[in-house]
């Protein structure tokens, strides 16, 4: 998984952060768990895999868990164009 061209990530003053698509315009915010999911992902060069395993390790949780909840986010990411599939 990678940002798409013209993806870029900005903090808002309420803390959220916000990923901006200027190809096309879309803005997908990002609440707690949404920033520390990015921030893992791009932490990890888009290795979904890896960056649940950190997670769960901050988190104190199962991997296998956090893994889905994160496909399921990418997905949604993926959906909105704010990211691809790694070549």
């Amino acid at each position: 998984m990678k940002p798409t061209a013209g993806v870029t990530a900005a903090l808002l003053n309420d803390g959220q952060l916000e990923l901006v698509s200027s190809a096309t315009g879309i803005r997908f915010r990002c609440d707690t768990v949404g920033t520390a999911m990015w921030i893992a992902l791009r932490q990890h060069g888009g290795d979904v895999e890896t960056a649940a395993r950190t997670l769960a390790g901050a988190w104190e949780s199962d991997p296998t868990n956090i893994k889905a909840d994160l496909d399921v986010w990418v997905d949604e990411l993926c959906d909105a164009g704010i990211v691809g599939a790694t070549p």
